[in-house]
């Protein structure tokens, strides 16, 4: 059977449970972990996993699914992730045996200039809760052109679960935003008989007619900078993923205008070591992962940025004569108190950097999960998010704050500039092997993310564990990195670790020059799904303490 092939059977999901709100006596204890030979889902809430397997069900295909869980969880998981946030995707498209990145990230809008910080913001980029924050919502376009690309449903079977849930509730922001959606279903039906006709109208309605007009209104009246012509020349671009090899396995990351490429080199500097040999979260172990994400985050706080604006070299921040440079300043004995980007077009090991204007951070509530396979072999890794935003008026929408994510230093790769995206922590990975995807992972955690991935995928590459007990082992992770969300400073030799990793471990790490804080799990929220590509089988779990929820069958 053809893995895209259509089902016309309308899901429908009833919802018991609102943004967050849980029974704990009646969830079950497994709730978090899941396996199964046909489908399998790992998502933030439990309504998300929900709709994402009854649309797997239904004869749905990974993508429908993937969609149907994104829309809920901008409802449900709505502190977290908003309807007019962003979402960067992964595919892995069985028929076509590719890989391809959707980037659902916006840009800044045209009036998002230095200048306008400058004169009106005391020369930074605000908060949340401030509309000049807002990037050209992402998440619709996204939606839209994964379905139109892979999917099989329309957008009104994938956004039925979410209205199931939205009309349960009368007070608020929710009916209001009910009626939007409706709104964008009602252009829909103008094309009953071609569903890739319908998706564009919905795509129209939203960045090009009435709704676009309405998000233009309120922003002016509220100080924004958004503006019909930013939503109406809004693009979702479909990219080739960056890659590496790593002992046998290829790990694919969306490109550097998220800070994905960054677990590429730290993996690069790890091939170098036997990391095997150190014992799992051991001291030697911790130490040597703390060090080598030193040195990838620096080159990320100094390279990474939108490479349609600036020329990021990523080819030689991957190559091997750079990682050759740059392994020896690895110690193994002394952690480093200094961040030390490398100078890769020079050829050099280290970069002279100058003092940036940095910041106190902000409030950070960002991203949650999506991971989603089906019985035909495709699989979707997702991080949504957006957070902190405005809610725009009538139009029951909340615009996120992602503009944060710049800085406002004039010549810094990363300056905020019209039409540029920001250089987002939002960081999916798939990964393959002998050409066919054996895992996916994604984690919210702002600048964790990545930190917390590679421990994922170590404990699954090279210490063999499933999904269960890789996003449940005792984690850790470092500031010492400028921040993401308003560039607050770098916490020169900071670790944060889980007291359960032991106390001769902590203290050899103390010995070492670690600036050591106990951290309370969890720290960051990592979801993991595999697959057998032999057997079909499938297992995905999420850290049942970040509250994650699988399904599979």
């Amino acid at each position: 059977m053809n893995g895209f092939c259509r089902s016309a059977t309308c899901v429908t999901l009833v919802a018991v449970s609102f943004v967050g709100a849980v029974c704990h006596a009646a969830t079950p204890p497994d709730f978090w972990k899941a396996s199964g030979d046909h489908g399998a889902v790992v998502a933030g809430g439990a309504e998300a996993a929900d709709a994402a397997i009854e649309i797997l069900q239904d004869g749905g295909n990974a993508v429908d699914a993937a969609v149907a869980a994104l829309i809920v969880l901008s409802v449900t998981d709505s502190q977290w992730f908003c309807f007019g946030g962003e979402v960067p995707i992964i595919v892995y498209d069985a028929k076509r045996d590719a890989v391809e990145i959707v980037a659902g990230q916006g840009v800044a809008p045209r009036l998002a200039t230095v200048e306008f910080y400058e004169k009106n913001k005391g020369g930074r980029i605000p908060g949340n809760d401030d509309p000049t924050t807002a990037a050209v919502p992402g998440t619709i376009d996204a939606y839209l052109t994964v379905l139109d690309r892979y999917g099989t449903k329309t957008f009104a079977e994938t956004a039925q679960p979410a209205l199931a849930i939205l009309d349960g509730h009368t007070d608020g922001w929710q009916p209001d935003l009910a009626r939007t959606i409706r709104r964008m279903i009602d252009a829909e039906k103008k094309s009953p008989d071609d569903r890739r006709r319908g998706l564009r109208l919905v795509g129209d309605c939203f960045y090009r007619g009435p709704i676009a007009r309405e998000l233009d209104t309120w922003s002016r009246a509220n100080g924004g900078l958004l503006r019909y012509t930013d939503l109406a020349t809004h693009v979702t671009r479909v990219e080739e993923p960056v890659s590496i090899d790593y002992r046998g396995h290829r790990i694919v990351k969306c490109g550097a205008w998220t800070q994905g490429p960054y677990l590429l080199q730290t993996l690069r500097l790890l091939e170098g070591f036997d990391v095997k040999a150190t014992g799992h979260n051991s001291s030697e172990y911790i130490h040597l992962l703390a060090e080598a994400m030193k040195l990838a985050l620096a080159d990320r706080d100094a390279f990474y940025a939108d490479p349609l604006f600036v020329d990021v070299p990523l080819d030689k921040l991957l190559s091997d004569e750079y990682t050759q440079l740059r392994r020896p300043l690895i110690d193994l004995e002394r952690a480093s108190l200094e961040q030390r980007p490398g100078d890769p077009r020079a050829g050099k090991a280290l970069l002279g950097t100058k003092p940036q204007d940095y910041r106190p951070p902000g409030e950070i509530r960002d991203t949650t999960t999506c991971l989603v396979a089906d019985r035909w072999g495709n699989v979707v890794a997702a991080t949504p998010s957006g957070w902190g935003g405005t809610l725009a008026g009538r139009t029951g929408i909340t615009l996120g704050s992602r503009l944060r994510s710049f800085n406002t230093w004039r010549g810094h790769v990363n300056c905020i500039e019209p039409g540029k995206r920001p250089r987002i922590t939002l960081t999916p990975t798939i990964v393959l092997k002998d050409g066919k995807p054996v895992a996916a992972i994604s984690v919210a955690g702002g600048d964790l993310q990545d930190q917390v991935t590679l421990q994922v995928l170590l404990g699954h590459i090279e210490f063999g564990m499933t999904p269960a007990e890789a996003v449940t082992a005792p984690r850790f992770g470092t500031d010492h990195l400028v921040g993401s969300f308003n560039q607050p400073a770098p916490k020169l030799g900071s670790l944060s670790v889980y007291e359960s990793i032991g106390a001769d471990a902590i203290e050899a790490l103390k010995s070492r020059g670690h600036k050591v804080r106990i951290a309370r799990p969890p720290l960051a929220h990592p979801v993991m799904l595999t697959l057998d590509p032999s057997t079909g089988r499938k297992q995905a779990a999420g850290d049942p303490k970040a509250r994650r929820h699988a399904r599979a069958y």
